[in-house]
């Protein structure tokens, strides 16, 4: 059995964290930028943090979802822009 990882984060962080996983368009790959966490270490996290009915719940709605990867996502994540937006009055 592996040893746990130690987290050093603030639970303001673990919190961020929790929701960004919680999300269906936040990519792991944006966890991992953000905060230094792959998604093994995520998992590890959530598990951690999260009652053990919710992880399985979390797990079973991320297990091959395409948008929590960047390389099977079938699409570009952007931000919509409107052009004429941000005119200047």
């Amino acid at each position: 059995m592996s040893k746990p990882l130690q987290f050093k984060l603030s639970e303001e962080e673990i919190s961020r964290i929790v929701e960004m996983a919680w999300e269906d368009r936040t990519p792991f790959e944006a966890i991992q930028i953000q905060f230094g966490l792959n998604e093994s270490q995520t998992i590890e996290l959530m598990r951690a943090n999260m009652k053990s009915s919710s992880f399985k719940m979390w797990r079973e709605r991320v297990t091959g979802r395409k948008t929590k990867h960047l390389k099977l996502r079938g699409f570009a994540s952007t931000k919509a822009y409107a052009p004429g937006h941000y005119k200047i009055r």
